[in-house]
């Protein structure tokens, strides 16, 4: 729970604050941009929620914030509000909120497939989350794009009994424990295709089911560029990168949903030409 004395001074006056254990995963800032800003390197509230939905969004972002540094002073959350996550995005997919510190505040998403539902990612595990994830019909497989944002996966996958997939090339310790460990390319069911990206950690993948690419720490939109860019850490590996990035440029999608980063919505080829401005950029940076 955040803490009132530890409230940051850049906060606009009112209830609503962030504290100073903000990490600075922007989670609050791009869930509701109107009121949560950043300054000095931390969150901070820009302008209060009065009322309606932009408060209803704000008390959702209190809910997503990995680190439970946003308070809401002498205002009550409605119960309601934990019943708002699963966040529906667009059709089947929805954003599961209850970010966790140790994937640092990482995105984790359901897919709801009439073959059985798919999270994307391991948010943290709250059993109001779990008994919502319920109501949706559960979980049958659990992709991890990659080793850094598995954060509570043992917990749903005990709660769900679900299939964990990751990459051989991130499996180690107690990761090599889980179920799917594949090393090539492959399929979840017929329509849900695993794509291996290395670049950002050796074993990166990406998850793509129709129109939308789950791309975990790889691909997404930046602000400040204004185009996409893509993640790289793996030992600087930078052809490595541009060639899982030339692998994505064929494909056709219409959604970037990121585990960090903004997600991104645009028309094919729109997209396309998206993935081509992020090739060059990547490209200038070797």
């Amino acid at each position: 729970m955040a803490k009132a004395s530890l409230r940051r001074p850049e906060n606009r006056e009112g209830d609503f604050f962030v504290d100073s254990t903000c990490i600075d995963c922007d989670t609050c800032r791009w869930m509701v941009p109107e009121v949560f800003g950043r300054m000095n390197e931390q969150s901070m509230v820009q302008q209060q929620p009065r009322s309606g939905e932009l408060l209803r969004r704000s008390f959702q972002a209190l809910l997503a914030c990995p680190t439970q540094s946003i308070g809401a002073g002498s205002l009550k959350m409605p119960p309601h509000i934990l019943a708002d996550f699963p966040l529906a995005i667009d059709g089947p997919i929805y954003h599961l909120g209850f970010h966790s510190k140790e994937s640092y505040g990482a995105t984790a998403y359901l897919i709801l497939h009439p073959e059985g539902n798919i999270m994307v990612d391991s948010p943290r595990y709250t059993k109001a989350l779990a008994e919502q994830i319920e109501r949706h019909g559960g979980v049958k497989h659990l992709f991890l794009t990659h080793s850094d944002d598995v954060a509570d996966h043992q917990k749903f996958h005990d709660h769900f009994k679900c299939e964990r997939w990751l990459h051989c090339a991130d499996a180690k310790g107690v990761l090599l424990n889980l179920e799917q460990i594949f090393e090539q390319e492959t399929r979840i069911y017929s329509d849900v295709e695993i794509i291996t990206t290395p670049g950002h950690t050796e074993g990166s993948c990406c998850l793509q089911y129709g129109k939308y690419l789950f791309t975990g720490d790889h691909l997404a939109w930046s602000v400040r560029l204004k185009h996409l860019y893509a993640f790289y850490s793996y030992h600087d590996n930078w052809a490595q990168l541009i060639e899982s990035m030339e692998k994505l440029q064929l494909k056709s999608f219409e959604w970037v949903l990121p585990g960090h980063g903004r997600r991104f919505n645009a028309q094919v080829e729109v997209m396309r030409q998206q993935m081509t401005y992020c090739l060059d950029w990547i490209r200038l940076q070797k």
